[in-house]
């Protein structure tokens, strides 16, 4: 009996020591390596996108830097496609998401959380030659989606936000039928080519549909009337707790000292980080 405990002892001891091992696993390897791999997308303006030298830029990749920097580590950045971006699994292959995701139910099965970062609402987005006046005026319309994000998730009535303090989402709107895009910006390139040619509305983040009206598309957002506002977090791997914990209490510094405020305001001309 007592050779029977020790073993069982033995054992015990060698699974804590082979748990403390793993419970640190991205953190210890950033830290070792001095190194941080981010997730993020390649064309998503002014969140993040190619310039013309070829280099990532934008607002997740200037928060993404910032981390780095208070982490005391180098970065890098890879752009999988948004299903692996927000899947989770990701065996390592990544060290964090910057990525402006939203924190659903679904992802939070499959991803962790960090922290919020920003804050984004959603609107509408005509043609400037439309006649809309009010969502009502969209019931029946053909409205344009990017595929797999919450834009999507709303125009089908499925948004399951996971954030405490958010208001329920409305839905005040009935389309007609409902056309998704793989990219952020495809939809404005068919709602440019004029009112109902091929899409009547668009449902999108302000900061990017303000950024397309900037950059000449002739578009405008539907005054007053907010589709719904979401959170957005910085998403990690579930495997490593303390790595997660890590980040959530960089992400605190960088809104108590006004860095996301400001970083906010340089890229959107606002300050989105105040919930």
């Amino acid at each position: 009996m007592r050779k029977l405990f020790a073993k069982l002892a033995i054992g015990a001891a060698a699974w804590a020591f082979v748990t403390a091992a793993e419970a640190g696993e991205t953190l210890d390897r950033v830290m070792d390596k001095k190194a941080m791999v981010v997730a993020t997308n390649s064309g998503w303006p002014p969140q993040s996108y190619l310039d013309d030298n070829n280099e990532m830029v934008g607002f997740d990749i200037d928060v993404s830097k910032e981390i780095a920097k208070r982490l005391g580590v180098e970065i890098s950045f890879e752009t999988p496609d948004w299903a692996t971006l927000t899947g989770g699994r990701w065996q390592g292959r990544y060290d964090l998401g910057v990525g402006s995701v939203t924190p659903t139910k679904a992802r939070a099965q499959v991803i962790d959380f960090a922290g919020i970062y920003y804050y984004s609402p959603y609107v509408y987005v005509l043609h400037k030659d439309s006649q809309a006046k009010s969502v009502t005026d969209l019931n029946g319309k053909i409205i344009g989606v990017e595929t797999a994000t919450t834009s999507e998730d709303f125009i089908r009535r499925q948004l399951e936000i996971d954030a405490p303090g958010l208001p329920p989402v409305e839905y005040k709107i009935e389309p007609g039928e409902i056309r998704t895009f793989a990219d952020s910006m495809l939809p404005f390139d068919d709602l440019r080519l004029g009112d109902g040619v091929r899409l009547d509305a668009v449902i999108a983040p302000e900061q990017t549909a303000m950024n397309a009206i900037k950059n000449g598309y002739p578009l405008r957002v539907l005054e007053g009337e907010y589709a719904f506002r979401e959170p957005l977090v910085v998403i990690a791997e579930k495997v490593d707790p303390d790595w997660t914990r890590k980040i959530g209490e960089i992400l605190a510094e960088m809104k108590k000292d006004g860095t996301l405020a400001s970083l906010t305001t340089k890229w959107y001309g606002k300050d989105y980080s105040a919930d």
